[in-house]
């Protein structure tokens, strides 16, 4: 006798497919939306890499894609920084920084280098922004008689202009004196180190007496020929490099100096 077939049985689970594609869709869509909603590229980026690995059936977990999960060290995301929670890489945080430095003086470069243009062009003065804060260089030649530590009266003018915009801030200057390579022996000078150092405290004197600048704003500094803008070699290149320096440390500088030259500064900020 034959036996009887069994009626198959109707798969009932067929569905899944269907749904399984529909989730993994549905799932593209709502993490390419959230990716469109930041401004951060870096983030959009690894969204985009979670979106490929889960149309190629690599599923991740939304939370891990979303930065709420910990990663594979258990650290959860407490490490991370900047925009849309990713770490800022170095590089990035360095180019942020030097913004920053740029921009905080960057009212004072424009005023000084509208007030100083004559200057400017007669090769008198050079004003430029540096990542310490701003920087105006004063060419020896064009303040001081050669190998003294007087300033010639005739420049008054153009350190009063620059005078005008030191008090409109309170950031501490620094006076830094710059000789050639070219020796000085004299009673008064034995050495390029006294010559700098001595017109750095001359500036001081200028600043503090006649346009009444705070001196525990100010401190001096004096290179010799340690600290060479262009070749020793040429005439050109020694006048260049003999010079005074004054510089408006930014907000950075600030912190690796002395705490009383911050603590001066904090206090001025104070009595306005």
């Amino acid at each position: 006798m034959r036996k009887k077939k069994h009626a198959q049985h109707e798969n009932h689970e067929r569905w899944l497919v269907s749904y399984a594609d529909f989730i993994t869709l549905l799932f593209a869509f709502f993490v390419v939306m959230f990716a469109s909603s930041q401004a951060d590229k870096g983030r959009a980026k690894e969204v985009s890499e979670a979106v490929q690995k889960a149309l190629e059936g690599k599923l991740p977990s939304l939370a891990a894609i979303l930065g709420g999960a910990p990663d594979d060290k258990g650290r959860g995301n407490a490490e991370m920084r900047g925009p849309g929670g990713r770490k800022t890489p170095p590089e990035e945080q360095k180019i942020r920084d030097q913004q920053v430095k740029a921009v905080e003086l960057q009212a004072s470069l424009k005023l000084l280098s509208v007030e100083l243009e004559n200057e400017i062009k007669q090769g008198k003065v050079q004003v430029s922004m540096e990542p310490r804060g701003l920087v105006v260089s004063l060419r020896q030649a064009a303040f001081f008689p050669s190998g003294e530590d007087t300033i010639a009266p005739d420049t008054y003018p153009t350190l009063e202009k620059l005078a005008g915009a030191i008090r409109e801030l309170p950031n501490p200057i620094r006076l830094e004196g710059h000789t050639d390579s070219r020796p000085i022996n004299t009673a008064r000078f034995p050495s390029n180190w006294e010559l700098s150092a001595a017109r750095s405290v001359a500036m001081l004197h200028l600043f503090a007496d006649r346009y009444r600048i705070p001196p525990e704003r100010m401190a001096i500094v004096g290179y010799a020929d340690t600290a060479a803008i262009q070749s020793n070699d040429t005439d050109e290149g020694r006048a260049k490099n003999r010079r005074v320096d004054i510089v408006i440390l930014n907000t950075p500088a600030l912190k690796a100096e002395p705490a009383p030259v911050a603590a001066a500064v904090n206090t001025r900020k104070g009595t306005k």
